[in-house]
């Protein structure tokens, strides 16, 4: 990589040598920010003690893919929006018996407890990430979402969650993808920390193996990351049928569809076609993770050129749509899944560096 490349923060290479295949840290990060920066004064993300709503879709992808930016970018600090997520997360753990559920229960709907279990994964996951050696609020969040563990029942091992039926976050399957979410936290620990914890890990282990068949590829994707946390979460042939599974999935032009991810039952409430093209989210995703598990470099290098050829270079950002629906691209709604996309982009391309 050349010097002046690095200290201009305006391109990286993909590979030594290749000035040709560039992408904008500066331009993802600026995309990041803004959609962190909208979320947060949005007012249908506002909620009681003057927090936000945790979203999966902008607030939970920017926590875990800004940080990758800040080598890139030589910044010292966490960004303002990183910052304001960060204080917006240790006060509602904080606060965790006073503040209210980020949804209520309607027309019999358990939306409570629902959202009560997904915002206890998603906190723990979140400061885990930023602080990996525990200080007091990262241990109060992991105290509070092993306090909704399921100790009962077909689900024991999970946490009850957000189910709006919309893929690939708040679905069905979708409880299985928040325990691989509290797999990561917990796997982002110390392992003295996770000895202290052995019979919630087991109760989460056995969950993740006991349901594993049937689930989505996207969830058994992140459940591949998670392995790669938690030693001996998944054996090794497990690990490989995913992996192999994942890479028959690859495109000719080396991106995923995060289409080909969800089950094959899914369809789209507007009944409009599912889009088959590779997308940033797909691609972004699968990339980071085959990284994490250490395939070999071929298909991760087309997955990176392709994440490389792909940023919009206008804003930043990379490109995912709805499963759910058609939406206008150029709506906030309609940019929730390139936000999670842009995020997984750059872990995926940050970890090539």
């Amino acid at each position: 990589m050349r010097t002046t490349i690095a200290l201009t923060l305006l391109a990286i290479p993909l590979f030594a040598g290749d000035d040709a295949a560039t992408w904008s840290p500066k331009s993802a990060a600026g995309y990041l920010d803004q959609r962190a920066d909208w979320w947060i004064g949005w007012k249908s993300s506002a909620r009681d003690h003057g927090t936000f709503c945790i979203s999966c879709h902008t607030a939970l992808p920017y926590a875990l893919g800004r940080p990758s930016l800040r080598s890139a970018l030589a910044e010292q600090a966490p960004s303002t929006g990183e910052r304001q997520l960060l204080d917006n997360v240790t006060k509602r753990v904080r606060l965790w018996s006073e503040v209210e559920p980020f949804y209520a229960d309607k027309n019999g709907d358990p939306k409570t407890a629902q959202s009560r279990g997904t915002e206890s994964v998603l906190n723990a996951l979140i400061l885990a990430t930023y602080n990996p050696k525990l200080n007091d609020d990262t241990k109060l969040a992991l105290q509070n979402m092993w306090g909704l563990q399921l100790k009962s029942g077909d689900q024991k091992g999970a946490w009850t969650w957000l189910n709006f039926h919309n893929e690939p976050w708040e679905a069905d399957d979708s409880q299985y993808w928040g325990a691989t979410l509290a797999a990561i936290a917990v796997g982002s620990t110390p392992k003295d920390y996770q000895a202290t914890v052995q019979d919630n890990v087991k109760l989460l282990s056995e969950y993740l193996q006991r349901e594993q068949s049937g689930q989505s590829l996207l969830n058994r994707t992140v459940l591949l990351w998670a392995s790669t946390k938690i030693p001996g979460l998944l054996p090794p042939d497990q690990q490989k049928a995913i992996v192999a599974e994942l890479l028959g999935k690859q495109q000719d032009d080396g991106g995923w569809s995060a289409s080909s991810l969800v089950l094959s039952t899914w369809k789209r409430r507007d009944s409009t076609a599912l889009p088959s093209v590779s997308d940033g989210y797909g691609t972004g995703l699968v990339t980071f993770v085959l990284e994490q598990a250490g395939v070999s470099r071929a298909p991760i290098d087309r997955g990176r050129a392709w994440l490389t050829k792909n940023q919009d270079k206008e804003t930043g950002l990379w490109s995912a749509t709805s499963l759910n629906k058609q939406r206008d691209p150029a709506s906030d709604a309609g940019r929730f899944m390139s936000d999670a996309a842009t995020a997984f982009a750059v872990m995926a391309l940050e970890k090539a560096r």
